[in-house]
């Protein structure tokens, strides 16, 4: 009778696991912050014409305030990330968040450019110190299973905050003055600090050895980290180095009003937000069936060259329109795929590696404009250097996919 009851307990077969679900009430606290990070990006851009009369400047100095947040923000996020990996994520999205309420404040309360200007530094400082910690918080506490589209829901909220901002900002500004804009900003992250508090536990930081400077350049020295940090400045250059010349353009081919230069920001939100709710979703179903080397990586690097190929070429506005969403629903997939690298290839060094993908996308931003520019015909400069430094992107993210897959 035992032999038979052995056998009927080895014929029986285990019920297979239940699929892990994404809760993003989970998460709520950091995915409020980021949506915010994202408005904070071009909050001011409508704002800037009441901004220069209010405190008595022009409207091109009143842009310096831009500069100010995106600058500080590119140099100084690769430091506060080792803080959060140092530290704990708490401690760092909490100081980072309650720097960011007061630096909004601060900007409600600035009567002349210098105060603006160091307002929107301390912003750009709190979102250094606030971002990777979150992007590193989410990849270490989402299932593995759902890591992905938690990754991507958070890219597609930061990306729904930056197209919002600009007609929220303008709201805001009709309804109250452009103060009431930075108050409610202040406000909001009140709110998201009181959630994250709950949802975020305290943990202790890394204990692993070594200086400041050999532990904030940590992801350079892992080979798929660097290979992977490389491609995003030359995407990035193609990309939004590409973007910065859209609105031109569009103008020049097609003589659009500003009114329909406006809902082209809104396909290009749309499919920024697609884009990540799309790759972080492949991205997981990929991990599922055994792909750890982010196998559609190069991929959406060839859809960016095929879109902006297609934006800037294409012979009517309708097609234009089409390659527009295709370049940014690229983008966002591709960013959800970085993040996603970032999170799980060097486990000790995830809120350092997340903020380098952060510094090096302004950089290949900068470099990107400053090529696209030197074209006496910014039109021929976006095809050409878009396309064909994606194209280079898509070579270069093929090699980072195959380091994952010898990794492995």
């Amino acid at each position: 009778m035992s032999d038979v009851f052995d056998l009927t307990e080895r014929g029986r077969t285990e019920p297979a696991p239940a699929p892990e679900a994404l809760r993003p009430l989970r998460y709520a606290g950091v995915f409020a912050l980021l949506f915010l990070f994202g408005t904070e990006t071009f909050l001011v851009s409508p704002l800037l014409p009441t901004i220069a009369e209010s405190i008595g400047t022009t409207e091109a100095a009143a842009a310096s305030t831009v500069t100010a947040y995106v600058l500080v923000y590119a140099v100084f996020a690769p430091f506060l990330g080792l803080l959060s990996d140092r530290f704990g994520r708490r401690r760092t999205l909490l100081a980072g968040g309650l720097l960011f309420v007061l630096s909004n404040a601060a900007a409600a309360l600035s009567t002349d450019l210098t105060l603006l200007v160091l307002s929107r530094a301390l912003a750009g400082l709190a979102a250094a110190a606030a971002g990777p910690a979150i992007w590193a918080h989410i990849a270490e506490t989402a299932p593995e299973a759902v890591r992905g589209r938690a990754l991507g829901l958070g890219m597609a909220l930061f990306s729904t905050g930056q197209v919002v901002g600009v007609p929220l900002g303008g709201v805001l500004a009709g309804a109250a003055g452009w103060r009431a804009a930075f108050w409610a900003l202040a406000i909001g992250t009140l709110a998201a600090i009181a959630l994250l508090t709950r949802q975020v536990a305290p943990a202790r930081g890394s204990a692993a050895a070594g200086g400041a400077v050999r532990a904030i350049l940590g992801g350079w020295r892992d080979p798929v980290l660097r290979r992977a940090l490389l491609v995003n400045t030359v995407f990035n250059a193609a990309n939004l180095g590409a973007y910065t010349f859209l609105g031109a353009v569009l103008d020049r081919r097609f003589d659009l009003s500003v009114q329909a230069l406006g809902l082209v920001g809104v396909l290009v939100g749309a499919g920024s937000v697609a884009g990540s709710l799309v790759g972080g979703r492949l991205g997981d179903r990929a991990r599922g069936a055994g792909r750890t080397d982010l196998p559609l990586l190069a991929l959406w690097a060839l859809l960016l060259a095929a879109g902006i190929a297609l934006a800037t070429s294409a012979p009517g506005l309708p097609l234009s329109l089409l390659g527009v969403l295709v370049w940014f629903t690229a983008s966002g997939a591709f960013v959800t795929d970085q993040q996603t690298l970032a999170g799980s290839v060097a486990p000790a060094h995830r809120a350092t590696s997340s903020a380098w993908l952060t510094s090096t996308m302004y950089a290949g931003t900068g470099l990107g404009a400053w090529a696209v520019g030197a074209f006496s015909d910014v039109t021929h400069g976006a095809l050409l250097v878009g396309t064909g430094l994606a194209l280079v992107a898509a070579a270069g993210a093929w090699l980072v996919s195959h380091g994952l897959k010898q990794n492995a």
